[in-house]
């Protein structure tokens, strides 16, 4: 009885709502929610994709002077990335999402229907643009798709769009730099919250099957706090994961096997640091029976906690993978764990113990590779 009495609602509200569509049916007209917020009156609506080349404009400010324009120049990087990465998950099968986009609007511009509860319609005159006022680089992206031979990834989707009732150009410029000042997410939490795939899938296998990073890696900022029982990373861990597999840190690893190198690299580091000298004590003991001090010992006299360090340890592993067979010398790696880790180790004074750089790896990698006879 329930489910018909709403249908029988829905049925009369859909026959309310219809002539108001049928009246306008010569502008652009939207179901909408209204919203108050910083002392004025918004609306949200819904957009199909195609409506955004006609509806949507920005107004970018011209040589320099910022105040003759309502937002910034676009970026054609920022552009092609927001694209690249549509393509991508649409070529996978997998999901993607676009952020809100925000733009003002003359109130004279539009008619709003309201039919109680926030609920309205809002019919957008014929001729009247919105400006944007975030969002001009998602918008150029989506248009650009519209009019290519991928047009089919957006074509059927709708965008949402925070409409400002403003029509002050000031006052808009502030919104603008408003929005503008949301802080970057880090590194780090772009890596944590990262889809499970390339290097950032294998980090985080390693962050919770090897034993010297489970419980130890710092997961969200971009340094381990003082005074607590995080050593590494996760900007460092992905840095490493990728030296490892292609001795190269920026490589994603596109397209691997996620579950197959984690395993292979799994069993080797954990062969590598319940071995050495300098990280045995922390890899075979579980980290809650590890004290404050002793994690503070470890970050005062290993190399290993510097991300230089880290790296050169990744690229020295790499010199032991067999990419083909997808597995680690293991005779090489014990090898590893016979060298000094220590920061005050010969084997990299004058190389690593206070460079960053890349010569200054392979100074440290040569030595290393020197003194274990592999040259």
């Amino acid at each position: 009885m329930q489910s018909e009495l709403n249908e029988d609602h829905l049925r009369r509200f859909q026959q309310s709502i219809e002539p108001y569509f049928a009246e306008y049916h010569k502008e652009k007209c939207y179901p909408g929610l209204i919203l108050q917020q910083g002392h004025r009156k918004m609306l949200q609506i819904n957009v199909p994709a195609e409506h955004l080349l006609t509806l949507l404009q920005s107004k970018p400010s011209t040589d320099n002077d910022p105040d003759s324009g309502k937002n910034r120049h676009e970026e054609r990087k920022h552009v092609q990335v927001i694209k690249e990465y549509v393509l991508k998950c649409a070529k996978n099968n997998k999901p993607w999402i676009l952020g809100t986009l925000t733009a003002n609007v003359a109130p004279s511009a539009i008619t709003i229907i309201e039919l109680g509860r926030g609920i309205c319609i809002v019919v957008i005159k014929r001729g009247s643009k919105l400006d944007i006022t975030d969002g001009q680089h998602r918008k150029r992206a989506i248009e650009e798709l519209m009019l290519s031979a991928d047009s089919h990834v957006v074509s059927e989707h709708d965008f949402p769009i925070t409409l400002v009732l403003e029509e002050k150009i000031s006052q808009c410029q502030t919104d603008f730099r408003d929005m503008a000042q949301t802080r970057p997410l880090d590194k780090s939490l772009l890596l944590s919250f990262g889809e499970f795939e390339g290097k950032v899938g294998i980090t985080k296998n390693i962050i919770k099957d090897v034993s010297m990073f489970a419980g130890k890696t710092e997961l969200i900022k971009k340094s381990a706090p003082k005074n607590s029982k995080l050593i590494f990373t996760i900007n460092f861990l992905a840095q490493f994961v990728s030296n490892s597999f292609t001795n190269y840190s920026s490589n994603d690893l596109e397209d691997c096997n996620v579950e197959e190198l984690s395993s292979s690299l799994t069993e080797c580091l954990n062969v590598f640091f319940s071995n050495c000298a300098d990280t045995e004590y922390l890899s075979n003991t579980p980290v809650e029976q590890v004290k404050i001090e002793e994690i503070q010992d470890f970050k005062d006299r290993c190399i290993l906690i510097k991300s230089v360090g880290l790296q050169t340890l990744g690229k020295l592993l790499y010199a032991t993978y067999d990419s083909e067979n997808n597995i680690f010398d293991q005779d090489r790696v014990v090898e590893l764990t016979k060298v000094d880790w220590s920061k005050n180790s010969s084997m990299w004074i004058g190389n690593i113990d206070n460079g960053t750089n890349g010569t200054a790896e392979n100074k440290a990698i040569a030595a290393v590779k020197n003194y274990l006879d592999w040259n």
